[in-house]
C-alpha cells in the first residue's frame, strides 16, 4: 500500500518532458563569530547571577532554576555555572523541568529528558526536582485566561531561567523563544502549554506571551534570567543576566541579536531548494520555517515575505528524530523515505499538541532523487533547468555549505559573505537515481523551536 504511494521515475519523466539538469558547485557563507571559549563557559554563566534580582530573598533561601530546552550548546555548562552562581551568592538551588508537556508529561519522563540533554544531579551539583503538578496563579484581565506555574518553583524563595533566546518557527513578536516562552509555557507544564496552545489559535502567541509574563512577574518572585545567544556556528557568543525589571525589553533586543546570528540561505529567492533532513533536532517544525519562509500551516500567523522558494523537495529524516515528520507540510515533494520512515501516531500528536495539523501533510511522494529533482524544475514555471537556482542543504540549521547550481555560484562570486568552495559540475546520480554526493555540511547542535 505505501509503495503505491511513490510515483515512479518513468511517470515523472514522461509528465515532465525533457528538463537539463543545472551544474552544482559548494558555496560557503562566511561568518564572523565570536564564541565564548569552552573552558570559560561556566565562569561566564555564573557572573551572569550577579545581575539577578534577588532582594527579599533570604539567606540560604531556595532557588528554582528552570531548564529543559533542547539543542543549547554546553547546556550542562551553562546549568552548572548558574547553580555555582547562584550558592555563591548563599542560596540554594534545585533543578526544575520547564519544558510544557515533553518528556510524555510525566514527571519521571521530564527528569529523562533533562538527563538527555545532559542535566542530571551529578552534572549539574544540584537536586532535581521534577512533577507535573501546577498552581494557578491568577488569570489575564482581559480575556480571563487561567495562568499556571510549576508548583515546586511557586514553593521556592526566587525563580531563575535559563534559556536561549532564538526566533520562533510559528510565529513573529518581540519576543519569541526564550526566557519569557520558558516562564509561561515551560513552567506552565502540561496544563500551561496546551492552555498556550489553545488560545494561541485565538489570541496569537506574539500578544499573549508578553501580557502572561507581567502576569507571572507580578505573583511570583522571579529574580530574573540568564539569557543565551548563540552564533551561526551554534557555539555560545552571549551569556547575560536579565532582571525581571528588563525582562521584555532586554529579550526582545537579545532576539534581534539572535536573529543577525541565525544561519540563513545564502540567497532570498529561490526555485529549488532540496533538503537532505528534517528532525525535531533540528527544529520543532523539522525545518525551521525562519529559513524556508513557510508558515502557512500555523493558524493566525502571518507568513514571512522572505525568503521566496518556489519548490522544496525533502529527502529524509534526521536519525534522532524517530519518524517524527512535524514539518513536511512545508515541502512539495517528497522521497519515498520520508513515507517510508514516518511515524504517523508521533507526528499527528506532535502536531496537534502544537495546533498546527497542517505541518504534517504528506506531500507527493517520488521513488528517488532523480524523479524529486525532476518534478521540482518541472513545476517552476518556464525556467530552463540548467539555469533554475537550486540550492541543496543538509538540513536548515547546517547552512555553512550548500551544493549550488551554476547561477547562484556566479552569484556567490560577487558577495564579500560568500565564497566558491568547488566549481559545478553535472549531478552524478547512483544506479538507483539517488543523489551521489553527500550532504554538503557537517552536522551541528542546532535545533530551533
Amino acid at each position: 500500500m505505501l509503495d503505491s504511494l511513490a510515483v515512479p521515475e518513468d511517470d515523472i519523466r514522461r509528465a515532465c518532458g525533457r528538463i537539463e539538469f543545472p551544474a552544482m558547485g559548494v558555496i560557503e557563507q562566511v561568518w564572523d563569530v565570536d564564541p565564548i571559549p569552552e573552558g570559560e563557559v561556566e565562569a561566564s554563566a555564573a557572573r551572569a547571577v550577579t545581575d539577578l534580582n534577588f532582594e527579599g530573598v533570604p539567606q540560604g533561601g531556595e532557588v528554582a532554576v528552570g531548564a529543559g530546552s533542547r539543542g543549547i550548546a554546553n547546556l550542562p555548562t551553562i546549568v552548572r555555572g548558574v547553580v555555582r552562581g547562584i550558592r555563591e551568592r548563599g542560596y540554594d538551588p534545585f533543578i526544575f523541568p520547564a519544558m510544557g508537556s515533553h518528556g510524555g508529561a510525566t514527571a519521571a519522563g521530564q527528569r529523562d529528558k533533562l538527563a538527555t540533554l545532559g542535566i542530571t544531579e551529578e552534572a549539574v551539583g544540584c537536586e532535581i526536582r521534577a512533577t507535573m503538578d501546577v498552581v494557578e496563579i491568577g488569570r489575564t484581565p482581559d480575556r480571563d485566561v487561567p495562568v499556571y506555574a510549576d508548583a515546586y518553583a511557586v514553593e521556592a524563595d526566587a525563580i531563575v531561567l535559563v534559556n536561549r533566546i532564538k526566533p520562533h518557527t510559528d510565529f513573529s513578536g518581540d519576543v519569541e523563544s526564550g526566557l519569557s516562552k520558558m516562564l509561561v509555557i515551560g513552567m506552565g507544564k502540561q496544563r500551561g502549554a496546551k492552555m498556550a496552545h489553545d488560545w494561541a489559535v485565538d489570541w496569537s502567541l506574539r500578544n499573549m506571551l508578553p501580557e502572561i509574563t507581567e502576569r507571572l512577574l507580578e505573583e511570583l518572585p522571579v529574580a530574573g534570567g540568564v539569557a543565551i545567544v548563540e552564533d551561526e556556528h551554534d557555539d555560545t557568543t552571549l551569556l547575560e543576566g536579565v532582571p525581571p525589571s528588563e525582562f521584555l525589553d532586554r529579550e526582545m533586543e537579545l532576539l534581534e541579536l539572535a536573529w543577525e546570528r541565525m544561519p540563513k540561505l545564502p540567497f532570498d529567492e529561490l526555485d529549488v531548494v532540496v533538503v537532505d533532513q528534517l528532525g525535531k533536532d533540528v527544529s520543532g517544525q523539522g525545518m525551521d520555517t525562519n529559513v524556508t519562509g513557510r508558515r502557512h500551516f500555523t493558524i493566525n500567523e502571518p507568513e514571512p515575505e522572505l525568503p521566496d522558494i518556489r519548490r522544496i523537495y525533502l529527502r529524509g529524516y534526521t536519525a534522532k528524530t524517530g519518524g517524527n515528520a512535524m514539518g513536511m507540510g512545508q515541502a512539495d515533494i517528497a522521497h519515498a523515505d520520508v513515507l517510508e520512515g514516518l511515524d504517523w501516531s508521533t507526528s499527528l500528536i506532535n502536531a496537534i499538541t502544537a495546533s498546527t495539523v497542517r505541518g504534517v501533510r504528506l506531500p507527493p511522494v517520488v521513488e528517488n532523487d532523480r524523479a524529486g529533482l525532476l518534478a521540482s524544475l518541472g513545476t517552476i514555471g518556464p525556467v530552463p533547468g540548467e539555469e533554475a537556482r537550486v540550492l541543496r542543504v543538509t538540513d536548515t540549521a547546517r547552512l555553512k555549505q550548500c551544493y549550488a547550481s551554476t547561477p547562484l555560484v556566479e552569484a556567490a562570486r560577487e558577495r564579500a559573505d560568500l565564497r566558491v568552495a568547488s566549481e559545478p559540475a553535472p549531478i552524478e546520480f547512483d544506479d538507483e537515481g539517488a543523489f551521489a554526493a553527500p550532504p554538503p555540511d557537517r552536522p551541528s547542535n542546532a535545533h530551533r523551536d
